[in-house]
């Protein structure tokens, strides 16, 4: 037994399980052997056989000493590479770099002559880790290969040489403080779409924000969902992060409409208009019914670009596919599948799929694939129309003067039964799913339901996947927010089936990661926001402020030990401050504490000790609120009633921080929040839209006062450490 735990701890260690950690109490919490068991057995190792234990221990161990290059290395300043090779040493290796930009350099060096990193026994061969100095390269992803004197191969490896920092937009490099609107895209309501807001809303949206002074405005993931399976709407839990939720397309602005008299038709048609006078005016998104809708028409109008179509529009079209290439196919196929099984009775994912369709490189797989190609065909040209829309609204939020455009939303996993999983099976841990250990957001702790990657077979594919997931969501000169940003550098593995508490940390190469978002950031001219709330470990906070990574500070969270709420000045610069956020309630249920009610019903507490308890913190919080807006000359001494919001908004928006983002819900005096986390079937989260029609509360005069308003405090903004003019305003 004993054998058997050294060799599980030897295990641990290798694969980056933590033993312990701090809690947001301060307390520390070690992992169970129970917990490290089953997370070690979801990584997929033989946790009950200790010789298949020690063999794959032994593996892991040895891996990067019996191979010359492992397949990644991020270059540092002394341009200095590690390698390994047998000794005796080689009398000669020849090296080169084909860089990106199509270069090749070349060079040799003696072994004999180079700096030993480490050296160490293996199995009688003696190997010798050496430091290979480099010329210096540019920024980018570039091809090591080593060689002997007779050319033969020893090994090769992608070499990332990252730029120190993340790109700085100009106006705020120039020290301006921007601000701008954070909404969930589906809670749009206007009078012409069709019961869930789209990019045509968004497009207005963008262009009424920059009408009150905004410069970017601030999106949910708009990640691709299920059209086989509405059911599946958490705009979190998508079924690929690699691709657009078709939901958002407005099928009337799809060019091909115009010319699809059987579309126009059936959108004309009495029964149709009603069943989307409907869907506009019902208080929940109603999935099901917009899904068929849009389906309905865009098939139509699919069929007619596939007979009449001008030839630049085919070839816009066939550029679009040969661009995406495989991953784009593979999407569409999967779900051509989950059509075809769910018609016939097979509803969920993949996995409730017959086991042949498991793989996407099966003969039942291919036999489908061509078998269904114009069902494939669809699903492509649906991500076309659906990019081409998004890029529409991009365009036309700089035009009406957005500076940082749209702020699109990167989600930490993707739903486990979707094109996401099925498309690379091996990449994620099909054993665990992610979560949080309990924090004040989530007393008893979350747990996601997402498989998260597997951090070894991510570094062994030397992160492409992860490239190419920042640059599908990195929109061009504008912003990135990325989801719990502490999965850079470690996510809260939680054992399938067990509770969030029976979770552990698994760990991730922080250093490779935040270099590879560092050279994406630049290459894209993208603000990268971090959002760290909940437990955050000190390294991510370092290295947040190292790579210039923007930090989520959240009105309701920033105060002292004490319960004092941050002055504006105590705020970082280097930051994106708000007031609430889509898992938090808006500031008119904070105030009166409806929230608290709302969770007690859904039986998110303990008891009603627990209940009481946070009712008790937040009549302190409030105290401490008003205080705080008192202090910053900012709202009169009056118990009795709430602060008024422009107080609230001017406070946070005198902060230093580079970004503010408002939440329409503030505006409209909402108390339903959109989600509550740690829910799933008890509240309608991603369904509530907002309580009005954004063309008339974006034109109301309150709504403009208010930003002239936050637009005035931006621009007088406050340094650190300064004291608050107490002068109120007219």
């Amino acid at each position: 037994m004993a054998e058997l735990q050294n060799l599980l701890e030897r295990l641990r260690e290798l694969r980056g399980i933590g033993c312990e950690f701090t809690d947001f109490q301060g307390h520390t919490r070690r992992l169970s052997a129970t917990s490290l068991r089953q997370l070690l057995a979801a990584l997929g190792h033989s946790v009950d056989d200790p010789r298949e234990l020690q063999r794959e221990a032994d593996a892991f161990d040895e891996r990067d000493w019996v191979r010359v290059l492992g397949p990644v290395a991020v270059l540092g300043d002394d341009c200095s590479m590690p390698f390994t090779v047998l000794a005796p040493l080689l009398p000669v290796i020849h090296w080169r770099v084909h860089t990106e930009q199509g270069e090749t350099l070349r060079g040799e060096v003696e072994p004999a002559r180079l700096p030993v990193l480490a050296e160490r026994g293996i199995r009688e061969l003696w190997y010798v880790r050496l430091a290979l100095g480099l010329p210096p390269l540019s920024p980018g992803y570039h091809r090591l290969w080593l060689e002997k004197a007779d050319g033969s191969p020893l090994g090769n490896t992608r070499l990332i040489v990252a730029p120190s920092r993340c790109h700085e937009p100009p106006c705020i490099h120039a020290g301006e403080r921007v601000w701008g609107c954070a909404i969930q895209l589906y809670t749009l309501r206007s009078p012409r779409n069709w019961g869930i807001g789209d990019f045509t809303d968004l497009k207005g949206f963008a262009a009424a924000a920059a009408g009150l002074g905004a410069d970017l405005v601030g999106l949910n993931p708009l990640h691709a969902l299920f059209p086989a399976d509405p059911g599946l709407f958490s705009p979190y839990s998508p079924s690929s992060r690699y691709f657009l939720n078709v939901l958002y397309i407005d099928p009337e602005a799809v060019a091909e409409y115009r010319d699809c008299p059987e579309a126009q038709q059936v959108v004309r048609m009495p029964a149709f208009q009603a069943r989307l006078a409907a869907l506009r005016e019902r208080r929940l998104v109603d999935y099901a019914g917009v899904t068929a809708c849009k389906l309905e028409v865009l098939r139509l109008v699919h069929a007619g670009f596939a007979q009449n179509a001008s030839r630049e529009r085919r070839f816009e079209f066939a550029e679009f596919v040969r661009t995406q290439g495989e991953p784009l196919v593979k999407y569409a196929l999967f779900n051509a599948l989950q059509e075809h099984f769910t018609a016939a009775g097979i509803g969920g994912g993949w996995p409730a799929w017959p086991a042949p369709y498991h793989d996407p490189s099966g003969a039942a797989v291919q036999a489908f694939r061509e078998a269904r190609a114009a069902a494939i065909d669809f699903h492509c040209w649906l991500q076309w129309v659906a990019a081409d829309q998004l890029a529409a609204a991009e365009r036309r939020a700089r035009d009406a003067g957005l500076r940082l455009g749209l702020y699109h939303d990167l989600a930490v996993g993707p739903n486990g039964g979707g094109a996401e999983t099925w498309a690379g099976r091996d990449l994620y841990a099909a054993g665990a799913t992610v979560g949080a250990p309990p924090d004040p957001l989530a007393l008893q702790g979350q747990d996601w339901g997402i498989p998260p990657f597997d951090p070894d077979a991510l570094r062994e594919r030397s992160y492409e996947p992860f490239i190419r997931l920042l640059r599908a969501n990195m929109g061009r000169d504008g912003a990135l927010r990325i989801d719990h940003v502490m999965n850079l550098f470690r996510l809260w593995w939680v054992p399938r089936g067990e509770a969030s508490a029976a979770g552990g940390y698994v760990h991730y190469r922080l250093d490779e990661l935040m270099a590879i978002v560092a050279l994406e950031s630049q290459r894209h001219r993208c603000l990268v926001i971090g959002e760290d709330l909940g437990t955050v470990a000190p390294e991510v906070r370092t290295a947040m402020t190292r790579y210039g990574i923007c930090s989520y500070r959240v009105l309701f969270f920033e105060r002292t030990a004490d319960g004092r709420f941050l002055r504006p000045d105590e705020y970082p610069r280097d930051a994106l401050v708000t007031v609430s956020t889509h898992d938090l309630p808006p500031f008119a249920s904070y105030w009166v504490g409806s929230d608290i009610t709302l969770r007690e019903r859904l039986g998110l507490y303990s008891g009603p000790a627990q209940a009481a308890d946070e009712r008790s913190a937040r009549a302190a919080a409030r105290d401490a609120l008003r205080t705080a807006l008192e202090e910053a000359g900012l709202a009169p001494p009056v118990e009795a009633t709430p602060p008024p919001l422009e107080a609230v908004l001017r406070f946070v928006a005198l902060a230093p921080s580079a970004v503010l983002m408002i939440q329409p819900e503030e505006w409209l005096g909402m108390t339903t929040p959109v989600n509550v986390p740690g829910t799933d079937k008890h509240y309608p989260n991603w369904r509530r839209k907002l309580a009005a029609e954004w063309p008339e509360f974006m034109g109301r005069d309150d709504i403009r006062q208010l930003a002239a308003s936050v637009r005035r405090a931006r621009e007088t903004g406050l340094e650190p450490g300064s004291v608050p003019d107490t002068r109120r305003e007219d």
